[in-house]
């Protein structure tokens, strides 16, 4: 019996375990950790990565990643890459199907999602170093093998896998672990999810060696990354709307895993926390998704607002988490997120008689390119959703690989692949080839968020935007009329003469649907639930022009791209944006003359209009005003105003039936 105890004793794998759990068998030990109850943890998985289809293919080894599908064989070299992509190697060794594997053993009880599990990562265990791919691999990695091992061991109705493996699973994931303590990223998002990966195998193995150091370790640092990853505005710090949400998803599996175990962590992570729920309620359309906003997809995370509700029982979370079913609607309707500089403009959240879904967002991004490598060249972007479907969207990201004929990379992160003004073809700042990859290395553009306004039934937003590519000077005016409408108004300052193209880049679902018309009433574009109108002008050309959208990495859909065109100096381009349900309205769009001091004034002084909308019973006549150089007193139809906004709207008596205004010095003339 001692010869068979100092062979167990030598054994190296049980050295990874604290007493009295490195003196058990390995046929103890996986009993041990069956049976025991005093640990709380639940799995979390990533539906799209684990489809039944996918998960039918991985028994076949046949793997699908980013909608690359690849046939290995069953000893296939886990240090090769198939694909072009390193994308696809690093899905691999994430092992997100890991828990899709667990979670079908566990509702099926069929053996080959258990034995396949079993074999893939023993397999991983014998033929990879530690130290393969980037650290945040290796956490996202530990992240799933844990919630993979709660269907095959903790929550399972029998322990059933092979005790010799269980040790070898221990052995790595210690030695993974401790690998991650040491090699952290040294900050944002992915030294977020390591030390998340730190701190849930911390709580799920306490019996692992170092697993004391490894909990106070990842706290402490844990509390560090959400003070200085998160802006004041409790916006994540690279300015990607789907990071934002991974980082946050990570935060609240902490702060749930803490609270399971009766574990303190420091009182200020809910403060911030609650921030970052702010933002993902604010940021998600009415359709449940969120704009692809520099790097990332157009994903839904609104299984985050649950999960913040059941931690703070905060009713506006669960009201956006439910798309109206239940709660409370949240107190604001517009929200701008200062520090970060987006602003989100929404009619209602469905508390007025109209359907959720088809509530009216606009989402505006005047913020900087933000911390690491993830902004796109996209200052003053926006993204459009009404009646229940996006309509203007930022196409996204696509890929990170930039191989091929087409660099479909730089194109996506590229200013002309996004809905603000481009000039002279040019980006807004310099991102040009370096010695890997194209590389941005000019200075990002000043900007200045001069005025975000929200008012009932009004808002406006005045952003502004200097790159140093070119002598140009562009200001965004943004007007968001009852709820109901957009007014943009694009102003461009320069002494001589360039190319400007205004695009809008519409949804996959307006391809072939899309026409424009060319008149004296206007350059007009009709688009399934919108019509884009401007004012005619000599110099602006309307085209319609090929593009994609990508919703999810990998994946890109034809769309098409409404583009305004001028060659000028100073230039303004004034576009309405009208979106309806079923049927179109009747729309004019007539420009109103601007005078000061009795002289006519250009259009890059002070622009005015005249929209006449008539939509079943209801017709109605809007006058808007912006001055584009302040301190004047300006004089418009029969009103006469100093303000830097103004709007009018009547009925067809001539009835006052909303009026707004910067100040009050605004009369009839």
């Amino acid at each position: 019996m001692s010869a068979v105890l100092n062979t167990l004793k030598s054994d190296p794998r049980l050295l990874v375990l604290a007493a009295p759990y490195c003196d058990m068998t390995p046929a103890e030990l996986l009993a041990y950790f069956h049976g025991r109850r005093q640990i709380r943890y639940f799995s979390v998985i990533d539906e799209e990565q684990n489809t039944p289809e996918k998960l039918d293919g991985i028994l076949r080894n046949r793997f699908e990643f980013n909608h690359e599908p690849y046939q290995l064989d069953d000893a296939f070299d886990w240090l090769n890459n198939p694909s072009s992509d390193v994308e696809w190697l690093i899905l691999l060794h994430k092992f997100y199907y890991a828990v899709g594997l667990g979670r079908q053993f566990q509702q099926t009880g069929d053996t080959r999602y258990r034995d396949k599990w079993q074999a893939l990562t023993r397999n991983w265990i014998d033929s990879v170093p530690v130290d393969f791919l980037s650290s945040d691999v290796t956490g996202r990695r530990v992240q799933n093998w844990i919630f993979a091992y709660r269907y095959f061991v903790s929550a399972a109705a029998e322990s059933l896998i092979d005790a010799e493996f269980h040790l070898e699973f221990l052995a790595s994931l210690q030695q993974q672990v401790s690998y991650l303590c040491n090699n952290l990223t040294p900050a944002r998002n992915h030294r977020t999810l390591e030390l998340y990966a730190i701190f849930l195998a911390a709580v799920v193995f306490p019996e692992l060696r170092g697993a004391d150091e490894w909990l106070g370790f990842s706290i402490g640092e844990l509390q560090r990354n959400l003070q200085t990853d998160l802006l004041p505005d409790g916006v994540h710090c690279e300015l990607s709307t789907d990071y934002h949400h991974i980082v946050l998803r990570n935060f609240l599996g902490i702060r749930r895993l803490a609270m399971l175990n009766n574990i303190e962590l420091p009182a200020d992570m809910d403060e911030a926390i609650k921030k970052a729920l702010n933002f993902c309620l604010h940021a998600h359309k009415p359709d449940g998704f969120i704009p692809a906003i520099s790097d990332g997809d157009s994903a839904n995370f609104l299984d985050l607002l649950r999960q913040g509700h059941e931690l703070y029982d905060d009713p506006a979370l669960l009201y956006v988490a439910t798309a109206g079913q239940q709660g409370q609607a949240p107190a604001e309707c517009s929200k701008t997120f200062t520090v970060s500089g987006y602003s989100i403009l929404r009619s209602g959240w469905g508390e007025q008689g109209e359907a959720y879904q088809d509530e009216r967002y606009l989402f505006f991004d005047c913020a900087p390119l933000g911390a690491g490598n993830h902004g796109h060249l996209d200052l003053l972007n926006i993204e459009v959703a009404a009646y229940g479907r996006s309509l203007i969207v930022d196409p996204g990201r696509y890929t990170y690989d930039e191989s091929g004929d087409t660099n479909w990379r730089v194109l996506f992160r590229g200013t002309g692949y996004h809905n603000t003004v481009q000039v002279d073809g040019k980006n807004q700042t310099l991102y040009a080839p370096h010695i890997r990859k194209y590389k941005i290395q000019g200075p990002e553009p000043a900007r200045e968020f001069k005025c975000a306004l929200h008012r009932p039934g009004f808002d406006y937003l005045h952003g502004i935007a200097a790159s140093h590519e070119y002598p140009v000077i562009h200001e965004r005016k943004i007007m968001f009329i009852a709820g109901e409408y957009w007014l943009i108004c694009d102003v461009l300052r320069a002494e001589q003469n360039h190319d400007y193209e205004l695009r809008f880049h519409l949804d996959a679902l307006a391809e072939q649907h899309t026409t424009m018309q060319v008149g004296a009433a206007g350059l007009r574009v009709d688009s399934p639930n919108l019509i884009i109108l401007q004012v005619p002008q000599p110099a602006t050309q309307l085209t319609l022009e090929p593009g994609f959208v990508s919703p999810s990495y990998g994946c890109k859909y034809s769309a098409p791209v409404v583009n305004f065109s001028a060659h000028a100096a100073n230039y303004y381009f004034l576009t309405l944006l009208f979106p309806y349900q079923s049927t179109p309205p009747q729309l004019t769009l007539e420009p109103l003359p601007v005078s000061q001091n009795g002289q006519v004034v250009g259009s890059s002084i002070a622009s005015a209009v005249r929209i006449h909308s008539r939509l079943a019973q209801r017709e109605t006549y809007d006058e808007l005003f912006l001055a584009h150089q302040a301190g004047l007193t300006y004089q418009f139809a029969d009103l006469l105003t100093d303000s830097a906004f103004l709007f009018r709207r009547q009925d067809s008596w001539g009835q006052v039936l909303a009026w707004q205004t910067e100040s009050a010095a605004a009369q009839r003339g």
